[in-house]
């Protein structure tokens, strides 16, 4: 069973079973909002490991993934890429016209998108999506407007609790962890 100490309702189940797409902010979620700029104004980033693993967990369960973020950087850029992340929304002043778009490119009706943020910018898609997840430490409106919070804050594993919890919700995450252990 995962390590969650939230609980996962009925409720909650049920809509992760039928999501087949979850896109995330970067910044906050992904990190855990820190930004550091090198003197030639070069933007840097920290992401955690394990939310790249969880990353491989969903492709490899057909869960597909997307990036929908307010500021445009080419860490991000790398960073997807290296994860095989599927779309990619940055510099997204309003986040709703990139869901609009991604719901459009997909053909995926709203209830089968997923979408984690941490704070207010990301309510328009959190109020749309047929799962909203929030950060552990994101701002309380956006937690008050979720159907589940993680068990870790942005940037520590936060990405890592959303996919767990999917495969958990599907009936897959004893069968994923069992491949490890010798």
């Amino acid at each position: 069973m995962m390590n969650n100490s939230i609980e996962i309702t009925q409720d909650i189940i049920s809509r992760a079973r039928h999501i087949a797409l979850v896109g995330f902010d970067i910044d906050g979620v992904l990190t855990n909002g820190s930004l550091f700029f090198g003197d030639d104004g070069q933007e840097y980033k920290a992401f955690n490991s394990r939310d790249g693993h969880g990353f491989k967990m969903l492709h490899n369960h057909g869960i597909k993934t997307a990036i929908i973020t307010g500021r445009s950087s080419q860490t991000v850029s790398h960073r997807a890429a290296s994860l095989g992340i599927d779309t990619v929304y940055q510099g997204q002043h309003n986040k709703a016209d990139a869901l609009d778009e991604l719901v459009k490119t997909t053909g995926l009706e709203l209830s089968k998108i997923a979408y984690v943020g941490d704070d207010v910018v990301d309510l328009p898609v959190l109020c749309k999506v047929g799962l909203a997840i929030a950060v552990q430490d994101a701002h309380p409106l956006v937690i008050e407007h979720c159907h589940w919070k993680t068990p870790r804050p942005g940037g520590q594993g936060a990405g890592r609790d959303v996919s767990e919890m999917l495969l958990q919700a599907r009936g897959l995450y004893e069968a994923e962890m069992r491949q490890y252990i010798p």
